[in-house]
């Protein structure tokens, strides 16, 4: 599928993506992600790897886009919670 990323023309296959990405470890997953086989990568990684461009060359919208078309499920990870508050209830200063 011939896809346009950073005003670049990209022909993929989904095949070739997840060869690609077979042996990379994911990062960790903040904002838009994509699932390909067993593990979820943040599209931006995945992008810079297919591409070989640099990853603020391209939107993690056109990448999401371009994936979905492939045929990868993308989702949006969870914001990280933030820790618990050691303060003492009723307490003020």
């Amino acid at each position: 599928m011939r896809c346009v990323i950073a005003h670049f023309p990209f022909d993929f296959v989904k095949s070739e993506v997840e060869q690609l990405m077979a042996g990379i470890t994911p990062e960790p997953a903040l904002g838009p992600c994509v699932v390909i086989g067993r593990r979820t990568y943040p599209v931006k990684q995945v992008g810079a790897v297919i591409t070989r461009q640099d990853r603020r060359d391209f939107t993690a919208g056109e990448m999401t886009r371009a994936l979905t078309r492939l045929g990868f499920t993308c989702v949006t990870a969870p914001a990280p919670t933030p820790p618990e508050s050691t303060e003492l209830p009723g307490f003020q200063f």
